[in-house]
């Protein structure tokens, strides 16, 4: 049983997991939230099992006791659901409805597993830690588990999904013609990218402006502004709100400008590309900032904090980084250098040993 909340970031390693884990004999279940419709067309799973789940949200009386009793429904029903299958191990994958179905396999005594994908630990995963069996992290280092008992740690690496693998076979693109930029919030979409990026691009000298060619991902309610802005420059553009073929996107782009959860930088490091790196601001833990320098620091990416990111300083970016093919793909050498592509093997030889005990 794999669990994962409903977004990209937390479904996509569960779906590689899932993937390593067939040829083994095993038949996957997800259990998960409502949101999951988007996201887990390409896996066949055995069953998906959405159970009430809930993010605290404010601090409101009213709202912590929704949550706690969401959270609670939710328990109950993985619970009773638990006891129908009968998994041999549940594994979390982050987010607040990780928490209902791992709870409820502690109590029924199934061994458990999280994995934690971001440099910092969540705050979901945190809860979880004292009650699991073992705990894999996606980076060496993770903040935020000073109380986590060492013994229970084991660094895996953040599993990628198939189309991941197969983008990663794919060679850095020559840089004679066209260039290619990529440009994605997550999956959730970032509505900075479409305020500031369009606005960078029309401040690029016109030479380097017409070798453009942009594939840029927006939010539904910006689609219009940013497709009409780029055909007033006369820049090729595709323009949409979500690209289910995202990791061959990333490997035919010469520089990729997005925020870093814990997959993106995943995916970016094992197919190996170049970035800017814009992390979430105003999270508690600062997750994607430290996802980022983790690129950062090995010279595979440039991380810009937010409020650093403007059209101006965007255009003077792109501009030196897009005139240096050498130092490119050097940058695209290096964050190939930083990822653990059999990351999901690495997870299913922990399933099995968990599954033996």
């Amino acid at each position: 049983m794999l669990c994962a909340g409903g977004t990209g970031g937390h479904l996509f390693p569960a779906e590689a997991l899932a993937g390593a884990l067939v040829p083994l004999g095993f038949r996957p279940h997800l259990a998960t939230d409502e949101r999951v419709e988007r996201y887990t067309g390409t896996f066949a799973w055995e069953d998906i099992h959405v159970i009430p789940s809930e993010t605290v949200r404010s601090r409101s009386p009213l709202a912590m006791a929704n949550t706690l009793w969401r959270l609670g429904s939710g328990t109950l029903a993985a619970w009773r659901m638990l006891g129908r299958i009968r998994p041999a191990v549940v594994c979390g994958f982050g987010g607040y409805p990780t928490l209902p179905p791992l709870t409820a396999a502690a109590w029924r005594k199934i061994p458990t597993m999280i994995h934690e994908a971001n440099a910092v630990m969540g705050r979901a995963n945190r809860m979880l830690a004292p009650k699991v069996t073992r705990i894999a992290t996606g980076f060496a280092d993770v903040a935020m588990m000073d109380n986590v008992p060492k013994s229970k740690l084991v660094h895996t690496g953040n599993p990628v999904r198939p189309a991941v693998m197969e983008a990663a076979r794919i060679p850095y693109p020559d840089l004679d013609g066209p260039i290619n930029l990529l440009v994605f919030g997550g999956s959730q979409g970032a509505a900075v990218m479409s305020a500031i990026v369009p606005s960078a691009i029309a401040r690029l000298d016109e030479q380097l402006r017409r070798r453009l060619s942009i594939v840029q991902q927006a939010r539904q309610e910006d689609l219009a502004a940013v497709r009409e802005t780029y055909a007033g420059l006369g820049v090729a553009a595709d323009v949409q709100d979500f690209f289910r073929d995202l990791p061959a996107r990333i490997a035919g782009a010469h520089l990729v400008i997005s925020r870093s959860g814990a997959s993106t930088v995943a995916e970016l490091s094992v197919i190996g590309r170049p970035s800017i790196l814009v992390p979430l601001p105003g999270a508690l833990d600062q997750d994607q900032a430290a996802n980022a320098r983790t690129l950062a620091n090995v010279d595979g990416a440039r991380l810009v904090m937010q409020p650093d990111f403007t059209a101006e300083t965007l255009a003077a970016d792109l501009t030196a980084l897009l005139a240096d093919p050498v130092g490119l793909q050097a940058m695209a050498a290096n964050a190939r250098n930083a990822g653990i592509p059999d990351a999901a093997d690495r997870l299913a030889d922990w399933v099995v040993k968990l599954a033996a005990m």
